[in-house]
């Protein structure tokens, strides 16, 4: 009789499973299925022989460098949109860690960030970003764990060398006068500091660095060494019983889901401190799901932070939409939330630091992988990963093939797990889209009279994750704006009394740091300024340039006009350029092409087709000299450029043939003081690009001659003039183009209201014309 009713829970459940699957359509309905009839292999999942180590969490990277750069510039409301999408408990990524760059004045992979010291006796705790994102993650999760790193120091600290630990008791002041600031000033508690990102660490001054934050009361400021390698941190805390007793935390670098012994046998926490690095594609995500379950399998790593934690800079710098999601159009207010932000959730959203993972824990027998992890509290969260070698790459290390293939796996649940009753199911499938669910809830899977167990039917890149916990969603907000390039045409006076953020808007430092800056001596058109405020060379993380360089624009953009109000402050060897068609940035930086319009206090000027000024294009004497302001126009159409100084002609017609398209660009020859204002760049390339879109395919054209109007109609599009010899055509490129003495030109666009009247310099057409687009293209080129 006993058999009875536990087949009728068996049936039960199998119909409850049943129609969780068709919840997701009717492609999914074997996704997940209670096949008792036909178990497959059995994992079991017990507390009885006590518990694995403790879960320290889930987290990101803000830094290393400059990667959330343009997120402050969002509007609102998208900024706190994004922001939700990261850190809001059961919403998004839900993170349970924010590791930040404490910024150092150098190149760290996409950018620079500023020093809160940039000089010996210079102390500002509201430069950069980090600390309002901090904040606003604080904001969110109250309970998120803060961790800084160094990448670069200001070279104050070398004393002349590449080198930070110089003066170890120096550095240590450094590092600890940022942790004392973000408390004093931000009201910041840090959790975890470290030492050198991807560079030798300094074993008397990480004791130093010990003995100076227990000094100042910051005794629960822990320390995580080295973000680099296993190797060799691990065999230098077995050999130094003091170094051992001073470090909390080995944290490794992209580890491929492997540890060493050395590191085991220290018995310290065990970290991936930075991993993923991936494109947040759906192989971004398949690597990310990977690696969050098999870190702890294969490595007993008990936090994995992703570098990094939103894509928000111009994408054709090094590791484009390498974030979690992607933030890069602060002038359109676009953002895309990417499929890595599910897969955290799968973890983040069920579990916190604190919980511990069980014991049994382990690889599927047909690829995959399950982990289990437990409050000590009755709750319990499983998760369970298919993900394909195809589907799961991520950025590095190698990762050696292995299979995945369909199969049937029942969970056993012992101890005091036994007595469960219910979990909540969530599940993805990346891929195929016809195939793809991201992160969706399915109905409670029911284990009464089960005997505790449960059968899963498994295909490749699948996430399941099963839990007593009921609090976990899919947050959601309105869509975004849609995406659009950078502005046509852009512009920045920088008359800003009390600026928010240090930089201004849309501007990415790629080498020094450029920053608001008040004249206390001028009070006229040049009282508000942006300044380059390095004198000397960071200690570096990156091959930094010579010069010092910021980039801002539409990588696409080919032929434009630059204008920027110039100020040499440094006489002698002192020289500022800007500069278009820059096509390289980051830790390439010093790589750089593009054209080069520079001049210098010595009196004389140069044009160059590269950052580092081997290429000359031309040279000449230049009315030039420091402490005075000055206005360098920049023009580049086609394969020319010209270049003025207080709008009159410095050099004309100089051929610049490559590269064909890059951004915009103002800077120093040197890490020395100098200012800019009422920056303004038109770029062309973009308007050529929708007349050849327009007009790609030619209607008849008529024309009419004399006193008479004439009218020449490209695909409905009607252009009328009352000027002789006004219309040219050219039949062949699809192009209307209108002299440059036609006047009263009038547009008319079926299907479409007025906009405003446009134009462009053609390079090929040898003359101007004005041209007048239906709105719907217009708005494209905004």
């Amino acid at each position: 009789m006993a058999e009875k009713p536990r087949e009728a829970s068996r049936q039960r459940a199998v119909e409850v499973m049943t129609a969780a699957a068709g919840s997701a359509g009717r492609a999914a309905l074997a996704l997940l299925l209670c096949a008792l009839s036909a178990p497959g292999v059995a994992y079991v999942l017990d507390d009885s022989g006590g518990l694995g180590r403790e879960f320290d969490g889930i987290g990101a990277v803000s830094g290393g460098g400059a990667t959330s750069r343009l997120l402050v510039n969002y509007p609102e409301p998208y900024r706190s949109e994004i922001l939700d999408y990261l850190f809001k408990p059961n919403f998004g990524a839900s993170l349970h860690i924010l590791k930040v760059e404490i910024g150092g004045d150098g190149q760290t992979t996409d950018g620079t960030e500023p020093s809160h010291m940039h000089y010996t006796l210079d102390e500002n705790y509201f430069r950069g970003y980090e600390w309002w994102l901090m904040k606003e993650a604080k904001k969110r999760n109250p309970n998120i764990i803060l961790m800084g790193l160094p990448w670069s120091f200001p070279g104050w600290l070398g004393k002349g060398f590449n080198w930070p630990y110089v003066n170890p008791q120096l550095t240590a002041y450094y590092v600890v006068s940022w942790i004392l600031g973000a408390k004093k000033h931000h009201d910041l508690d840090i959790d975890y500091i470290g030492i050198w990102n991807e560079r030798t660490f300094d074993i008397n001054y990480i004791k130093v660095l010990r003995k100076m934050l227990d000094h100042q009361g910051l005794q629960s400021v822990k320390i995580i060494a080295s973000d680099n390698l296993w190797e060799p941190i691990s065999s230098s805390v077995l050999l130094d019983s003091e170094l051992s007793g001073v470090i909390d935390v080995i944290g490794a670098h992209y580890p491929g889901t492997h540890t060493v012994q050395t590191a085991k046998l220290t018995k310290k926490k065990l970290w991936a401190s930075e991993d993923f690095s991936t494109l947040n594609s759906d192989v971004g995500a398949g690597c990310w799901g990977r690696i969050l379950n098999q870190n702890y399998i294969n490595g007993y790593m008990t936090s994995t932070i992703a570098w990094n934690l939103v894509a928000s800079y111009y994408e054709q710098l090094p590791y484009g939409r390498c974030g979690l999601m992607t933030a890069q159009e602060p002038w359109s207010g676009n953002y895309v939330v990417e499929s890595p932000i599910w897969v955290s959730a799968h973890t983040t959203q069920f579990t916190q630091p604190g919980w511990y993972y069980l014991k049994t824990v382990g690889h599927l027998e047909k690829g995959g992988s399950y982990v289990a992890l437990t409050d000590g509290l009755g709750n319990l969260t499983i998760i369970i990963e298919t993900m394909s070698h195809k589907h799961s790459v991520c950025i590095r290390p190698f990762l050696p093939y292995y299979n995945v293939s369909h199969q049937l796996a029942t969970f056993v649940l012992k101890g005091s797990f036994s007595e469960i009753q219910t979990l909540q199911v969530w599940y993805t499938k990346l891929g195929k889209p016809s195939e793809r669910y991201i992160f969706k809830q399915l109905d409670s899977l029911w284990l009464l009279d089960t005997g505790s167990s449960f059968t899963l039917e498994l295909q490749e890149d699948e996430l399941f994750t099963l839990t007593t916990l009921t609090t976990g969603s899919k947050g959601s907000h309105p869509l975004p704006p849609r995406s659009q390039p950078f502005p046509q045409t852009y512009k920045d006076d920088f008359d800003d009394d009390y600026p928010f953020f240090s930089e201004a808007p849309n501007f990415a430092d790629q080498t020094g740091v450029f920053e608001y800056y008040m004249n206390p001596d001028d009070p006229g058109e040049h009282r508000f300024t942006l300044r380059q405020v390095l004198n000397q060379r960071p200690i570096t993380w990156a091959a930094d340039a010579p010069n010092t360089i910021s980039i801002i624009g539409d990588y696409q953009w080919t032929n434009l006009t630059l204008h920027c109000d110039v100020y040499i402050e440094a006489p002698g060897k002192g020289g500022v350029f800007i500069a278009g068609r820059v096509n390289k940035g980051g830790i390439l930086i010093r790589n750089a092409k593009g054209v080069f319009f520079w001049i210098f206090a010595s009196g004389s000027y140069k044009v160059t087709g590269d950052l580092a000024g081997w290429n000359i294009y031309a040279t000449g004497h230049a009315e030039v000299t420091a402490k005075k302001w000055y206005t360098l126009t920049l023009i580049i159409e086609g394969d020319f450029s010209s270049g003025m100084l207080n709008g009159k002609p410095l050099w004309t017609n100089v051929h610049v043939n490559y590269p064909k398209n890059g951004w915009a660009a103002i800077g120093t020859h040197s890490f020395e003081f100098a200012q800019f204002d009422n920056f303004y760049v038109e770029s062309a390339h973009m308007r050529a690009l929708l007349l050849l879109e327009a007009f790609e395919r030619p209607s008849p054209v008529v024309h009419k001659t004399g006193e008479q109007v004439r009218e020449s109609c490209y695909e409905g599009r009607v252009f009328k003039t009352s000027q002789e010899n006004a219309v040219k055509t050219n039949d062949e490129e699809g192009l209307i183009a209108v002299a440059l003495t036609t006047q009263n030109v009038e547009g008319i666009a079926h299907g479409a209201s007025k906009s405003r009247l446009d134009h462009h310099v053609w390079p090929r057409a040898k003359f101007i014309y004005y041209l007048w687009l239906p709105s719907r293209y217009h708005s494209r080129a905004e």
